[in-house]
């Protein structure tokens, strides 16, 4: 849908700028300041008039600080989701935008990649946002995926913070995960590899923010409980891990203790942690085929602890598409995060 033309008046709309005398700041040098390209600024200049106040014939566009000003405002705005109409009405005023909590519909930009709902391996196993039920919230989440890409694609960083926190206050941690964390860094993550190498740092950026944002949910210290812990570990040679970090997080706003052993643990490590906590469920997440091992799964699950006539067993559960295939018995495939909580539950027998 194309966006209304806002460039008749808009010099009038302008605030009165004292400091382009001397402005020797370049397009280019102000779209690498914002991340973002030449083009999106010829095209906010050209549609919206938010380009240089002053021009000189014959010479290249130089910006003011008051100029980028705007366009930083600009930024701002569509990367909570304002339409790009809207967004540079307000800016030009030098105003916070008024208008309504709606979106007006798809960008061309990752928002509009976010919610296509295709299989990506960060949403298979505990990351999936299937069968979440919230339909009735899908705009505001579309809108809140397509703010938080556009964010990350300028590598505004506490844009991305503070839109990943206002998600998980709205919406709880697991709604917040499913629905917008995974989706947004599933189109990330597609965009780059049509990309090639390029924008790498984008995906680097969302993804520590996420994690960042995973940790503070978690961030209340471990309390000494009687009941048997969990434990929580990537397969060896498995760096991906995340989608553990929003298990952990999850189960540790439950109260439920939890030892969290991160990426990449050795199978003696995981030995040794079972055998040292007699956990009541070790969930291990392998996000690649190559890194899933049926033989330490079957391991783990006929793993023994305590005195003999009361030995104890964990239940194992596997997270992450690198199990897809052939089902290790006697195991647990939760679907969604929301679905992993629900089995720890009853293998915990709560």
């Amino acid at each position: 849908m194309s966006e209304p033309r806002v460039r008749e008046g808009a010099a009038s709309e302008r605030p009165p700028d004292g400091g382009t005398e001397g402005a020797a700041i370049t397009t280019g040098t102000v779209a690498r300041r914002l991340g973002v390209s030449p083009t999106t600024l010829r095209t906010w200049d050209r549609r919206y008039g938010l380009g240089p106040a002053r021009r000189q014939p014959g010479r290249h566009r130089r910006w003011s600080e008051r100029d980028i000003a705007v366009v930083e405002e600009m930024g701002r705005l569509t990367s909570l989701g304002v339409p790009p109409a809207d967004a540079a009405r307000a800016a030009l005023k030098g105003g916070a935008w008024p208008g309504p909590d709606v979106d007006s519909g798809l960008g061309p930009d990752l928002g509009s990649d976010a919610g296509s709902g295709s299989a990506s391996d960060t949403e298979s196993g505990i990351g999936s946002s299937a069968g979440s039920g919230l339909g009735s919230d899908a705009h505001l989440f579309v809108r809140q995926r397509r703010g938080l890409s556009r964010a990350a694609v300028r590598l505004d960083a506490p844009a991305v913070q503070e839109l990943l926190a206002e998600s998980v206050e709205r919406h709880g941690l697991v709604a917040a995960w499913q629905e917008v964390m995974v989706p947004t860094l599933h189109a990330v993550g597609r965009k780059w590899e049509e990309a090639g190498d390029r924008y790498v740092e984008v995906e680097h950026l969302l993804s520590w923010h996420v994690s960042r944002t995973l940790h503070r949910c978690a961030s209340a210290p471990p309390t000494r409980s009687p009941s048997a812990p969990l434990v929580l570990a990537c397969v060896p040679g498995e760096q991906h891990s995340l989608p553990l970090e929003a298990l952990s997080a999850a189960v540790g706003e439950l109260g439920i203790p939890q030892r969290m052993f991160g990426a990449a643990v050795p199978v003696e490590a995981v030995s040794a942690a079972v055998r040292r906590t007699g956990p009541a469920v070790v969930v291990l997440w392998s996000q690649a085929r190559s890194t899933a091992s049926v033989p330490l799964a079957r391991h783990i699950a006929d793993a023994r602890w305590g005195v003999r006539g009361a030995r104890g067993r964990p239940v194992v559960m596997l997270g992450g598409p690198g199990w897809a295939g052939p089902a290790v018995r006697g195991t647990l495939r939760p679907a969604t995060l929301r679905d992993a909580l629900t089995q720890i539950g009853r293998a915990r027998g709560g």
